[in-house]
């Protein structure tokens, strides 16, 4: 059974037992996350699609932990003007460990 769930504008295939890195939420490492936006629920009878989401459907999560990916260096110039920018960025993650797929 899977669930393709939407959280920080994003849509997410997942499975019960896998881990997945989504966008940062404001929970503490440990705590249990429900996310009740689904849009679709994919069983062994066939996929049931939502419009927009998939009613009672539910899938709970457990936070494993908060941080920040790899640097990313975002560097621009402009051509024979020594003109240059160099500009780091770390983007924050959650890292949630989906335990149960309620449909």
């Amino acid at each position: 059974m899977y669930a393709i769930i939407v959280t920080g504008g994003k849509q997410y295939k997942v499975e019960a037992g896998e881990t997945v890195y989504i966008e940062k939420l404001d929970v503490e490492a440990g705590d249990e996350v429900v996310f009740d936006k689904v849009v679709a629920v994919g069983k062994d009878d066939g996929i049931v699609v939502g419009a927009p989401y998939v009613e009672g459907a539910t899938v709970t999560a457990k936070v494993e932990k908060n941080g920040k990916a790899k640097k990313v260096v975002v560097f621009t110039y402009k051509a024979k003007k020594n003109e240059k920018r160099k500009k780091g960025h770390r983007q924050p993650y959650t890292k949630v460990e989906i335990s149960a797929i309620n449909a």
